[in-house]
Order: structure tokens, then sequence, then C-alpha cells
């Protein structure tokens, strides 16, 4: 028999959205960005090298990577082998490489080597796009922003939260459905749900917002099967 995947809802109200977001928060009530820094400079130095790599990774490389390369102005000028060893193990090395000597070279020129706090700023600088830039206005500058990544796509599809697999659309759905100081934590809470529990194959049966999943079976998660030994 072929099992047949529930029907998805309507995206919640705004009011409900507000609603949904604190069970989840509760849940992951320490929600935070998982990247090591100190600074903006760093931040977006390792928001860059985290694309298509875990942050674990990352901040096993950033530590050699900020001792090497403390501030823009050193990172613009680094040698392009010796960075690239540097940030090898987050894959993609070269491109990221690029990126970083690139945006560290657009804050030395236009920005005197300090990071810029605007958003339109941020993405015009080379290796930076509005997730990286969101990523460093939420968490560095203290600035209300939504981060959108994969994470946040598939927890906020499933809930019902938001609709479509464009970041920019789901980003204006849910910063419009929320209060702005709450943006970065709501972000936070999204993408930890979503790397933790509401995962490709979702752990269904840990989640704490279930019943008000668009995704969850109303008959509860499938059984799984038991192996004989």
């Amino acid at each position: 028999m072929v099992s047949r995947r529930p029907t998805v809802r309507p995206t919640h109200p705004a009011a409900e959205v507000r609603r949904i977001l604190p069970k989840l928060r509760r849940q992951h009530p320490k929600a935070d960005t998982e990247l090591h820094f100190e600074n903006a400079f760093q931040l977006l130095a390792a928001t860059i090298l985290s694309a298509q790599c875990t942050d674990e990774r990352v901040n096993a490389v950033t530590p050699a990577l900020f001792t090497a390369y403390p501030d823009a102005d050193s990172l613009a000028a680094a040698d392009e082998g010796a960075l690239e060893e540097l940030v090898k193990s987050t894959g993609f090395y070269r491109s990221k490489a690029r990126s970083l000597r690139g945006m560290a070279a657009g804050v030395v020129a236009d920005h005197a080597g300090a990071v810029p706090r605007s958003r339109e700023a941020l993405i015009a600088l080379p290796g930076v796009g509005r997730k990286t830039a969101n990523v460093v206005l939420g968490h560095a500058m203290g600035v209300p922003a939504m981060p959108v990544d994969r994470h946040v796509l598939r927890v906020a599809n499933r809930l019902g939260i938001a609709r479509g697999d464009d970041p920019e659309r789901v980003e204006e759905q849910l910063c419009a459905a929320l209060p702005r100081r709450g943006w970065t934590r709501a972000s936070d809470t999204l993408i930890l749900h979503g790397r933790r529990i509401c995962k490709p194959k979702p752990l269904c049966d840990r989640c704490n917002v279930q019943q008000e999943c668009a995704f969850f079976p109303p008959s509860g998660p499938p059984a799984r099967r038991r192996t004989r030994r």
C-alpha cells in the first residue's frame, strides 16, 4: 500500500506563528549561532566558510585562520596558497579563499577596515550573500535580522508558518509575522530545530510542535521496523 503524505495546510496567520515559535524556543532555550567568533570580522569570515560545511568544522579551522590573519588588512594581503591550505578542510577551499580575500579587500578599500553595519553594504562585498549579511547583523551588530538557510526553509514549510523555497520570500513572510526584536532568535531556533529534530528524515516523536505541523501524519510517525537478529 502506498503511503500518502498529509495534506499541507495553508500558512498559519501571524497570530499562530507567534504562538508556535515560543513552543519551539522552549525546546531549544539556548538556540544561538554555533559559530565561534569574537568580533564582526571573525563572524563574517566564519560564515563565508560555513557554506556547505558544518559549524563544527569551521570552528576547528578559524583559530589558526584568525591567528594568521587577525583583521581585514592582513586577510586582504594573504598569500593565496597559504590561505587555501588553512581553509582546505571546509570544502570548496579555492572559492572560499577567493571570497575571503575579496571580502577583506572590500572592507579595507570601502570601509576603512571596519565591517559595515548595513545589509546593503555587506552584500556589496565579494562572497557575501543575504544570509551571511543577516547572520553578521543579527549576531555581531545587534541588528534584528532573519537568516534563512536550508533548515529554516524545511522547518518553516513543514510547520506551515511560511511557504516557498525562495529564502528571501520566506524571510519576508517570517519577518512580517514576528516582532522585529525576535527575528534573530526565531532564525536561531528554526535552524537548531532543523539540525537536531526536523531533519530531512524528521524525528517527529521528539518534536514538541508535532501537532501544529502540516507535515506530521495525523496517526503519528510511522513505526520503525524491527530487525531480526
